[in-house]
């Protein structure tokens, strides 16, 4: 069931998506939050709830750059919410935030831990101004600590939570997992759930109250099952050898014939089976699939019938089983794929392809999002914060917004 008639590949029209007939408005409306601009887990927790509704207005440094550069239009973790640019050390741009502040639901921000009190912009400050405020801190190692001072970046957290050893073959370093599990898993993810929580919360207590979301501890969550057979004997503590850590012959990917690869998740005795008979293998051949001393015969055993085809031949196979074997594709290519174009799981806008917001709600419709920009019109983004024109304009010719 689609949420938006998205535009096709390759159109350049930039009209606004189509929502879903009988929709209503989205389940985050109303909701008013403030976000301090950052890199990685706060942005994107801040785009969930964007895309779930919420009207956020974010902070940007005064006079700072793009740090990656790059267009902005292609920036999607910055989606649906506008910005402005404010010169916090100016006592005209700090009373500005505190003003915005004190209408504000939520407070995001992923400085380093004592930096906003050093602006003046504190938790004991704002809450105590503004009592219902959920003030949500973003950071790497949490607001205390040892490390709560120090610097890092998502393989840092993901090293010392015990994420990072377990992943990549036995012999070669660890391989970072992109910036998913960290910033994006055990960071933004954390980040949103624990704002909608507190707003679950202030229903019933009328009080705002303090979020400490750090990655490390968002990581250590991520990792609750793998603890858990570890402490059963499921999981050797060394990498290599373990169900889902590309050991098991029948859960990794394979090279085909044309350089492309295919990966296998055939965990139950059914699908591997089916796996194995679209090899044209015979499943009884392949006893006792669980136990781990077998796996480097039998992947050895396999590698090759993968290299005899291409990718597209073994789609052609597995397209007709039910086996749990999928082509590894590209961003371009999944977008392109019949079942996530059937989902509308992408949104295509002028020349911008990014995903879509998720999930999907039966009665709700979500922020679909458009083209973005790197600064949108700043009258119109602080009058919805009911600041004044005059305020306004006279913030810009002070050269206190920008």
């Amino acid at each position: 069931m689609g949420i938006w008639a998205a535009s096709p590949p390759g159109e350049t029209d930039d009209k606004p998506m189509i929502e879903k007939e009988n929709g209503s408005a989205p389940p985050a409306s109303g909701i008013r939050i403030l976000e301090f601009s950052g890199l990685g887990p706060t942005p994107f927790g801040a785009m969930l709830l964007a895309d779930l509704g919420a009207d956020i207005l974010r902070i940007e440094r005064f006079g700072a750059g793009r740090p990656l550069g790059g267009d902005p239009q292609f920036d999607f973790l910055y989606r649906n919410r506008p910005s402005v640019a404010v010169d916090l050390k100016s006592p005209d741009g700090h009373n500005l935030v505190r003003e915005l502040a004190m209408k504000a639901d939520v407070l995001i921000e992923g400085y380093r831990p004592g930096a906003m009190e050093r602006l003046g912009l504190g938790p004991e400050i704002l809450c105590e101004a503004n009592p219902r405020l959920i003030y949500a801190r973003m950071s790497g190692w949490g607001q205390a600590g040892p490390l709560a001072s120090r610097a890092g970046h998502d393989i840092n957290y993901l090293a010392l939570a015990g994420a990072l050893y377990p992943i990549g073959p036995s012999d070669a370093p660890p391989t970072p997992p992109l910036n998913l599990v960290g910033n994006f898993g055990g960071g933004g993810t954390f980040l949103a759930m624990g704002v909608l929580a507190a707003l679950v919360e202030r229903q019933r207590s009328g009080k705002g109250q303090i979020l400490d979301v750090a990655m490390v501890d968002g990581i250590s969550v991520l990792l609750t099952q793998m603890a858990g057979w570890m402490q059963m004997g499921l999981w050797k503590r060394e990498r290599t050898g373990n169900l889902l850590d590309g050991s098991a012959y029948f859960y990794r990917c394979y090279e085909a014939a044309d350089g492309r690869h295919m990966a296998v998740g055939a965990l139950e005795r059914e699908f591997h089976d089916a796996f194995l008979a679209g090899l044209g293998l015979d499943p009884g051949d392949f006893p006792d699939y669980l136990n781990p001393d077998v796996w480097p015969d039998r992947a050895r055993r396999i590698e090759p019938i993968f290299r005899s085809r291409s990718q597209r031949e073994w789609c052609a196979i597995f397209d007709r089983l039910d086996a749990c074997v999928s082509p590894v594709l590209t961003f371009d290519e999944a977008a392109d794929h019949p079942a996530n174009r059937a989902r509308e799981a992408h949104v295509h806008s002028g020349r911008s392809l990014q995903p879509a917001p998720a999930p999907r709600f039966s009665r709700s419709i979500l922020r679909s999002p458009g083209p973005v920009v790197s600064r949108p019109d700043l009258p119109g983004s602080l009058i919805d914060w009911a600041v004044s024109e005059n305020e306004i304009r006279s913030l810009q010719q002070k050269s206190i917004i920008e």
